[in-house]
């Protein structure tokens, strides 16, 4: 059961892990890529953009929560604590998916929508440099997520060193 619990969680951090670095190495570089852009207006692109990084989002608050149910669980299974560090920077990489999906996304949609349609050049020009400064916010702390889960793959897989309370009928003598 161990086993299991532990495999799970490495697989749950492998997955957060390759997926915050897909997005940022691959998804939202495809959609300004020439390609896209030849096909999808500049607006329609963006737009669709922003829909992926809400996905996104929502990936990072499931991995988290599965995440902070496995220490929970590998905890009572082995009275075995993996830290107060660990839950921090879970604790932190969770409030950071919640802040990116309930604020960074919508007010990156909203400076889209008045820097693509507003008709005011002062609009624009204001969306513009907000939208500079969101997607700057945005690369910066996926860059902090990406280290944070290199962080906690490296701790789930290091050898473990043993439980921290014995269960005294668990142990058996070799015979």
């Amino acid at each position: 059961m161990q086993r299991a619990i532990r495999f799970l969680g490495v697989l749950n951090a492998a997955v957060w892990l390759g997926a915050a670095v897909f997005f940022a190495l691959a998804v939202r570089q495809a959609f300004w890529s020439a390609e896209m852009l030849s096909f999808l207006p500049r607006p329609h692109a963006s737009r669709a953009a922003v829909v992926m990084l809400d996905r996104y989002f929502v990936l990072q608050q499931l991995c988290a929560g599965v995440a902070l149910a496995h220490v929970l669980l590998e905890y009572l299974q082995s009275g075995r604590y993996l830290g107060g560090w660990v839950l921090g920077l879970l604790g932190g990489l969770l409030g950071l998916s919640v802040v990116g999906g309930r604020w960074l996304a919508p007010a990156l949609h909203e400076s889209q929508r008045v820097y693509y349609y507003a008709l005011a050049a002062a609009q624009k020009a204001e969306a513009a440099s907000r939208l500079a400064a969101l997607n700057l916010g945005f690369e910066v702390a996926n860059g902090v997520i990406i280290l944070a889960l290199l962080c906690y793959l490296w701790r789930l897989c290091r050898p473990t060193d043993g439980p921290r309370f014995a269960n005294l009928e668990q142990i058996r003598p070799s015979r």
